[in-house]
């Protein structure tokens, strides 16, 4: 069932308080998933019943995206500001430290919060903020075209595209390997998270100078990246191991940017797998 949680949330002009959208199920330790750019927890369907038969699984449409409002004026969107919103939600929720897996955008902000010390674990699924200013440049502008779009087409035209396999595959092939396997339902549904994302071109902003560069000691980190991600090149999860020395790095064969969808089995283990690791004998002890 879907639900809200207010927060407060820092900002120049002071505190301010942010509202969000979320579904929670199962029961265990708390595992919080984080989508990426344009996108909405609905993107963690085809994953949360696994994950849900051994966690506590709150699946979270960011501020400005799904049905989120946006953050209030003058809150910016950059890593500084949300991954710490981000911990208030959680102490808003009644929940220390969660596990967190995020996709993207999702995973970026996922590590930030591990910087921080919010979480117990991570798990990064082509995470933002490992490329170089050409990818970036590339990605950006994949992401804006796609946006584009959502917007050229009314919605008639991108219902009529989502009945068939080759509709799905250019209206979400950019994300996933494996578009045809989305339903219908599902991609008119994004197509319209897309659409109506406030959060999005700040988020882009603030983007802009993003290189995740610290390691992020502490916790069990693990890297995955899909083997047939077209936006984020998976070349970037060499770069995201020499920041993150202790990170494990996984390949996602047959998946895309978005893998949840292209194989939920393969990426609920990841996951799992993460959050079943010990933590690091110094933190411990």
């Amino acid at each position: 069932m879907t639900a809200t949680a207010s927060f407060a949330v820092e900002s120049p002009l002071g505190p301010r308080t942010a509202t969000v959208s979320y579904e929670r199920e199962g029961a265990g330790e708390p595992l919080l998933l984080l989508h990426g750019i344009g996108h909405h927890f609905q993107a963690w369907r085809p994953v949360t019943g696994i994950l849900a038969a051994d966690h506590d699984v709150i699946a979270v449409d960011l501020p400005g995206f799904g049905a989120s409002p946006a953050l209030p004026e003058g809150v910016p969107y950059d890593l500084a500001t949300v991954a710490p919103a981000l911990g208030a939600l959680c102490a808003a929720l009644g929940v220390e430290r969660p596990h967190v897996a995020g996709n993207s955008l999702g995973g970026l902000l996922a590590l930030e919060m591990a910087r921080l010390g919010l979480v117990r674990s991570v798990t990064a699924l082509s995470p933002a903020g490992f490329w170089s200013e050409t990818e970036r440049r590339y990605a950006f502008g994949a992401l804006r075209a796609m946006r584009a779009g959502a917007h050229a087409l009314p919605l008639p035209a991108v219902e009529r595209l989502s009945r068939s396999a080759a509709g799905r595959a250019a209206l979400t092939g950019t994300i996933y390997a494996r578009p045809g396997r989305r339903s219908p339902a599902s991609v008119v549904a994004e197509t319209s998270a897309l659409r109506g994302a406030a959060g999005f071109e700040p988020t882009l902003a603030a983007g802009g100078a993003v290189r995740f560069t610290r390691d992020v000691p502490g916790v069990p980190v693990t890297i995955a990246w899909g083997e047939r991600d077209r936006l984020l090149p998976r070349r970037q999860g060499l770069r995201a191991k020499r920041a993150i020395p202790g990170a494990r790095l996984v390949r996602l064969p047959g998946c895309g940017h978005v893998p949840m969808n292209d194989d939920p089995a393969l990426v609920a283990r990841v996951i799992l797998d993460t959050a079943r690791t010990p933590l690091p004998a110094a933190v411990t002890g």
